[in-house]
């Protein structure tokens, strides 16, 4: 093993590298133990210098602060008094102003039973001093503070660990030697850093502890507050309370003031640090308008806020370097401690024996006290007697060595007891430590109490909260779910615009430019949705597509957008029909499907929830058939469908009326059509407005036959004008109205259905049909790209068969393209999710 190497790498028994043991083992030999005072670092690192570590003063320096920060070692191993550093990378004043001793732990863990012949020594450098090539650890230390270093073609990292986890590991590879990686990780389920954070994910927890390599995603502590300034508006902030392992606050600080002046992240007006000695507090204001979870999830992915912990779990076993697994650095430990049990043990067995047998000695003196005392004055010098006493008892040389030293004090009666009472005792305790010897369960027994000792004196709380999430951040993560608006036009061009473009105006007006056309092109498709959804574009061909709605590019209102074909692959021939929002995919909501011939079908939502990139398909045509609209539904749902020419016709959605089918099959007849008319709209109405609409109609027979009269003749219907829903019915011409939907009573598929308005031209269509609600904000688009936002309470309710009221001023040869309603937002949007589908 090269020098470098042994420098490097720890050894995977005490922890330690050589600078490191040499120190903690200098800092023995001056009795700088926790009860004593400190002693100046630099007469520590001068001890080090002079008789181990014949190096550079500042690379000990270096490795004495460290193990006295308590950022850097989850459990110190030197007490330091004085400016040791910061988690800001601020140096540690220098070696004549700081102080140190042993932490209590090292003393109790690392450097008890040092003198009973327990490790091994060698020379030092120059063959003047004796150090321990390994310290008798009697915890796993290379597990509870890790270790890092870089040595030739080699590297280690090994992260640190919760005490009182690695002792219950330790105890449970005693008691099963048979004992998993998995199952061991019941005991000791993740790194502990000294900083705290957050671990996300078990995955690289795992990789490492069963292979050795592993990639453990770290993230900081951060929640939203609210601060409060006099005289100024409340702001909401990001306070950050702790960091991952080894990031560098100020360093973290500086980057997000870069990544903000860069306009790399968004949203932050304020940054600063307000850290001081109850704690770590970084503060980051935010702008008003700012998204704090959008904030938040960049900073993690943009800054050291969030960095990954690369496990490299490589150690010396037997000064050779080994990558291992949490069981086989446990094991190697728990070898390394019943050998160092063992050698104690058999210390402390001669010494009792050589005891006893001086014991042994006196005994036979007080025995025989007279002839002893005797043997003494007679004779000449202290060699005769020492002689004499070896020949006439059968004494050893340090027996009669003890009983020439003994004083005559010890020969009165009370100390003969006191020495037979000595004895006794020594007896019993050599007969268990040679039970020791011959049993390994009691080496073992031993190993788990000092163990389970350490733990009750110096066992900590885990710092580091694990998260049983994955730390990769998704895109979406990164961007705030806000209202959008997407336009398509009929050339094929598509864009995303932030709902806030378009201001709420008076009914009547003409509206702004929501896209700068071509002369000979029109808007095809327009709705709204939230940057967070899916959308679904089907063809006429009977394909779906899909995309996130923040992979749209967002454009100006003025803007034309981007080609479609460049988003998706759609063929050029192929034409996009329909598009469906979806918040979320769920097996009890369905999508209705529905063709140019008048062919409807019902399909579950999460068949299309995982869509190939190029495409799926989503119906199967007739030929010269295609796919015109599609919307979300249940199955409690009801259907409404409008034509041209005014005539709408409603049924229920349920499975007697419409049987959920396949993606791959056609479906059934909706509607059936007058000369020249043909479908432009189809929307759904909840299952609570089906309920009432059925209590209304009390037992009346579902109608079939063909009905377009109407009894209700007057234009204004005051009595439902504060209840909804309705059906909102928009022309081509600028005229609409919103009429109960009460007016349109269920009947079954297939029918010609009901008048929906009275047209004042003849050239005029119907362009739209939706189902509205009270409060609810639409938006109207014309075939030249003019949106116009405004409340639904602008326009009035009227009976089916009234004329409507001016609800956009066209210009001359434009004419109304679509309808779309504006998303709510929160909760709301959730329980009305099915109202934002297209």
């Amino acid at each position: 093993m090269s020098v470098i190497v042994g420098r490097a790498l720890p050894d995977a028994r005490d922890g330690l590298k050589p600078v490191h043991r040499r120190i903690l083992y200098a800092m023995h030999e001056l009795g700088l133990t926790p009860d004593r005072p400190f002693r100046k670092c630099a007469r520590v690192v001068g001890e080090v210098l002079g008789k181990y570590h014949p190096h550079g003063d500042t690379a000990v320096y270096d490795a004495l602060v460290r193990m006295a920060q308590d950022f850097s070692m989850r459990s110190p191993l030197i007490n330091g008094h004085g400016n040791f550093g910061s988690v800001d990378n601020d140096p540690p004043a220098a070696m004549r102003y700081t102080e140190c001793r042993l932490q209590s732990l090292a003393t109790d863990s690392l450097l008890r039973d040092i003198e009973s012949e327990t490790v091994d020594f060698l020379d030092n450098f120059d063959g003047s001093q004796q150090e321990p090539i390994v310290l008798p650890a009697r915890v796993p230390q290379i597990l509870l503070n890790g270790s890092s270093g870089i040595a030739v073609g080699m590297a280690t990292n090994i992260p640190p660990h919760n005490l009182g986890e690695l002792v219950d590991g330790l105890v449970a590879l005693i008691h099963n030697p048979e004992i998993t990686e998995k199952e061991l990780m019941q005991y000791i389920p993740a790194p502990d850093f000294p900083t705290g954070g957050q671990i996300l994910g078990r995955s690289g927890i795992k990789d490492a502890y069963t292979t050795g390599r592993g990639s453990i995603t770290m993230r900081g502590v951060a929640q939203v507050e609210t601060i409060e300034h006099r005289g100024r508006p409340d702001k909401e902030a990001i306070i950050v309370t702790e960091l991952p392992y080894q990031t560098n606050k100020a360093a973290l600080i500086e980057k997000i003031a870069e990544m903000v002046n860069d306009k790399r992240i968004e949203g932050i007006s304020d940054i600063r640090d307000e850290s001081d000695r109850r704690g770590m507090r970084v503060v980051i204001e935010l702008k008003r308008d700012a998204y704090p979870r959008v904030v938040l999830n960049n900073l993690y992915k943009q800054t050291p806020l969030q960095s990954n912990f690369g496990a490299n779990m490589l150690a010396l076993v037997g000064n050779e370097p080994q990558l291992l697994t949490i069981k086989q650095f446990l094991e190697v430990f728990l070898e390394f401690r019943i050998e160092t049990i063992t050698r104690r043990t058999q210390y402390e067995l001669r010494k009792a024996e050589e005891r006893d047998h001086l014991l042994q000695g006196l005994l036979i003196a007080l025995d025989n006290l007279d002839a002893v005392i005797a043997v003494i004055r007679a004779a000449n010098d202290t060699a005769t007697a020492k002689s004499q006493l070896i020949e006439q008892f059968g004494l050893s040389e340090p027996q009669a060595d003890a009983i020439l030293q003994m004083q005559l004090r010890r020969l009165t009666a009370l100390e003969a007891q006191k020495i037979q009472a000595e004895h006794e005792e020594l007896q019993v305790r050599i007969a268990d430590l040679q039970d020791i010897l011959a049993n390994r369960s009691r080496i073992l027994e031993i190993i788990e109490t000092e163990a389970l000792q350490i733990k009750t004196t110096h066992d900590t709380p885990r710092r580091t909260a694990i998260q049983e999430v994955e730390g990769e951040l998704d895109d979406i993560d990164l961007i705030a779910n806000e209202k959008a608006v997407i336009l398509v036009t009929e050339q094929g061009y598509i864009k995303r615009m932030p709902i806030h473009s378009f201001a709420a105006q008076a009914r009547a007006t003409r509206g702004k430019a929501a896209a700068r056309m071509k002369e000979d092109d029109g808007v095809e498709h327009f709705l709204t949705c939230c940057d967070h959804d899916s959308l679904l574009f089907f063809s006429d061909r009977g394909v779906v597509y899909s995309l996130r709605a923040y992979q749209i590019p967002a454009a100006s209102r003025t803007a034309r957008g981007v080609p479609i074909v460049q988003m998706l692959p759609i063929p050029h021939d192929e034409k996009i029909t329909s598009v469906v929002p979806v918040s979320e995919f769920t097996d009890d909501v369905y999508l209705v499907m529905l063709t140019r011939k008048g062919y409807i079908k019902k399909t579950a939502l999460d068949a299309f929830s995982n869509i190939r990139a190029n495409g799926l398909i989503a119906i199967s045509l007739g030929e010269g058939d295609q796919l015109r609209w599609v919307r979300l539904c249940r199955a409690e749902d009801s259907i409404i469908i409008g034509s041209s020419q005014g005539m709408a016709i409603h049924f229920k959605a349920d499975h007697d009326q419409l049987r959920p089918l396949g993606r791959a099959t056609r479906g059934v007849k909706a509607m059936k059509l007058r000369s020249k008319d043909e479908l432009i709209s189809m929307d759904i109405l909840p299952a609570q407005v089906v309920e009432r609409l059925i209590a209304t109609a009390n037992s009346e027979e579902v109608e079939t036959e063909d009905d377009t009269s109407d009894e209700v003749n007057g234009e204004e219907v005051h009595e439902t004008a504060g209840q909804g829903p309705w059906v909102l019915v928009v022309t081509t011409g600028g005229l609409g109205k919103r009429v109960p939907v009460s007016q349109f009573r269920l009947q079954n598929r297939a029918g010609m259905g009901l008048v929906t308005i009275k047209f004042r031209h003849k050239k005029d269509k119907l362009a739209a049909l939706r189902v509205v609600n009270e409060g609810d904000e639409l938006m109207m688009v014309t075939m030249r790209g003019i949106i116009i936002r405004q409340a639904l309470d602008a326009i009035s309710p009227q009976s089916r068969m009234a004329t409507g009221i001016r609800v956009q001023r066209l210009d001359e040869e434009d004419a109304i393209a679509a309808v779309a309603l504006v998303p709510l937002s929160g909760s709301e949007e959730e329980a009305e999710a099915l109202d934002e589908a297209l």
